[in-house]
C-alpha cells in the first residue's frame, strides 16, 4: 500500500506541474495578444471545484482592455488534466452560447490567424522549453556519470524478453544497426531495442549479431527494462552472527562460486544460496589475489548475511561535470534526443501489439520508483513533459494539434473553418479521446488482474 501510495503521489504532483505549465503557455500568449482568459483550472471542476480564487478589478480599469484579473483561478477534483477557458474559443467547454453572441475585440477568434496559432502552440512549447530546462538542472545539479562498457568485465543481465530473442547475460552491447554504441549516451538501451540488429560482445572475445524483431519494444513492457549492467560480488560489510562471519569471510572478499556453481554476477549467486539453504556448501572466493574455499551454511532463506559493494566502487565510472552554461546545451541535446527517441517508437504504435501495449495513469504510475528519489522524479517529469508535448501536438479534434490543423488551413487557403464544422470537430475528437482514456487504462485494469 506505501508502494503505491508514493507512486501516486508522484504521478499527480508530476501531472499537476506538467498541466500547470501547459496551460500557462495557453494562458501567457493569450494575454500577449490581449485575448481574455475566462478560467485556469488545475484538474477539471464539473459541479463544483476545490479551489477558485477571482481577483478584484482595479478601480477605473479599462472595461475595453483585458488583464490577469478576469481570469477565475481553481483547481478542480477530477485529477486528469486541467484547462484555460479563453474567451471566443470553441473548446472542451464547449460554450455554443459565447459563440453566438456578437464578437468582442478581446476574444480568441476576432485575433489574426497567426496570434491564434501561437495561442494554441503555446501550451506544447512551454513544455517542450520545461523538459530542456529539468535536463539542463540535472545535468547541472547531478551532472552525468557512467560505466563505460569496456570496464564492465562482466557484461550486463538482460530480462527474458531480451534473452528469448538471443542476448545471454554477460553479454557486453556493442553496436545497433552498424552504429557504435557507447555508455555515455543515455538512450544506448533505447538505440538497441529500436534497432534490427544489435551487434554485443560474448565470453570477451566473440562479436554476436542478434536480430530484433519488429515488436521487440513492447515484449519489453511485461519485464519492465531491458539490461542492466551486471553487479560483482563483493563483500561491503559482514553482519555479525551470519553464516558470512562464521564462515570467516572478510570485506572485500569476492564470492566466485558456490559448490562448483559459477556466480559471476548477483544474478547467479541468489540462484545457489536457494539450493543451499540450510544446507552446509562451500563458498569460493578471491582474497589478495588468491582462490580461497571455505565450508558455509545459508540460512533459512538462502542468505549469507552480507551487504553487496555498491557497482560503482566495482567499476571505476566516469564523472562529467556542467557549470551553469554548459548545462543548457546538454539540456538542449538530452529534450532534442528523447524528443526523436519518442516520435520513433511511435511507429510501433500502430500496430496490434502497439494497441495492446497502451497503458493509461497506471502504467505511468508504475514508471516511477518505489521510494522517493528527486533524480528519478525529474528524469520522468521531463520524459513525461517532452511526451505531453508531442502528444497535443498531433492533429487530433480536442487536441491543441487539432486547433493547429484548422488554423494552418485558414492561413494556407484564407478562409476560417465554418464554426458548426469545429463544433463537430470538437464533439468527434473529445468522443475519441475518451475512448482511448477508458481503453488505456482498461488494459492498465486488465494487466494489474489477469496478467
Amino acid at each position: 500500500m506505501e508502494t503505491f501510495l508514493i507512486k501516486a503521489l508522484q504521478l499527480i504532483v508530476a501531472l499537476a506541474f506538467l498541466v500547470i505549465i501547459h496551460e500557462f503557455g495557453h494562458f501567457i500568449f493569450a494575454r500577449i495578444f490581449g485575448i481574455k482568459v475566462e478560467k485556469f483550472y488545475m484538474f477539471f471542476d464539473p459541479y463544483f471545484s476545490l479551489f477558485k480564487w477571482k481577483p478584484k478589478q482595479k478601480e477605473g480599469a479599462d472595461p475595453n482592455k483585458t488583464s490577469w484579473r478576469d481570469t477565475e483561478y481553481g483547481i478542480g477534483w477530477i485529477p486528469l488534466g486541467g484547462y484555460c477557458k479563453i474567451a471566443g474559443m470553441i473548446d472542451e467547454s464547449m460554450d455554443t452560447e459565447q459563440m453566438k453572441q456578437e464578437p468582442k475585440p478581446w476574444e480568441f477568434r476576432t485575433k489574426p490567424a497567426w496570434q491564434r496559432l501561437l495561442v494554441m502552440l503555446g501550451g506544447v512549447l512551454f513544455n517542450f522549453i520545461l523538459a530542456i530546462l529539468i535536463y539542463a538542472g540535472i545535468a547541472m545539479h547531478w551532472g552525468a556519470q557512467y560505466i563505460p562498457f569496456d570496464a564492465a568485465t562482466e557484461g550486463f543481465d538482460f530480462t527474458p524478453a531480451a534473452q528469448k530473442v538471443g542476448f545471454r547475460n554477460g553479454d557486453i552491447p556493442y553496436m545497433a544497426d552498424g552504429r557504435l554504441l557507447d555508455a555515455s549516451q543515455g538512450d544506448y538501451a533505447y538505440q538497441m531495442a529500436d534497432a534490427k540488429v544489435v551487434t554485443v560482445i560474448r565470453n570477451h572475445k566473440d562479436t554476436v549479431n542478434i536480430s530484433i524483431p519488429d515488436d521487440f519494444l513492447f515484449r519489453l513492457n511485461d519485464d519492465k527494462g531491458f539490461l542492466a549492467y551486471r553487479l560483482p560480488v563483493y563483500i561491503d560489510r559482514i553482519v555479525p552472527g551470519e553464516a558470512a562471519a562464521k564462515a570467516g569471510l572478510k570485506e572485500g572478499d569476492h564470492i566466485v562460486a558456490i559448490d562448483s556453481i559459477a556466480t559471476p554476477a548477483y544474478t547467479e549467486l541468489i540462484g545457489a544460496l536457494q539450493q543451499y539453504a540450510d544446507k552446509e556448501t562451500t563458498v569460493t572466493i578471491e582474497r589478495d589475489g588468491k582462490r580461497v574455499t571455505l565450508p558455509i551454511t545459508p540460512n533459512s532463506h538462502g542468505k549469507l548475511g552480507f551487504q553487496l559493494r555498491p557497482i560503482t566502487a566495482i567499476y571505476e565510472p566516469v564523472t562529467i561535470s556542467y557549470n551553469f552554461f554548459q548545462s543548457f546545451p546538454k539540456g538542449w541535446e538530452i529534450g532534442t534526443t528523447t524528443l526523436a527517441n519518442y516520435v520513433g517508437s511511435m511507429k510501433h504504435v500502430f500496430s496490434q501489439e502497439g494497441a495492446e501495449s497502451l497503458g493509461g495513469f497506471g502504467a505511468i504510475g508504475n514508471m516511477f520508483p518505489e521510494k522517493w528519489n528527486w533524480l528519478s522524479f525529474w528524469e520522468i517529469t521531463a520524459f513525461l513533459s517532452v511526451a505531453l508535448a508531442f502528444m497535443n501536438i498531433i492533429p487530433i479534434p480536442g487536441l491543441d494539434g487539432g486547433h493547429v490543423m484548422f488554423l494552418l488551413w485558414e492561413i494556407v487557403s484564407g478562409k476560417q473553418a465554418p464554426e458548426k464544422v469545429l463544433i463537430v470537430a470538437q464533439y468527434i475528437g473529445m468522443a475519441f479521446l475518451l475512448m482511448l482514456l477508458l481503453y488505456a487504462n482498461g488494459n492498465d485494469i486488465f494487466r494489474a488482474f489477469f496478467k
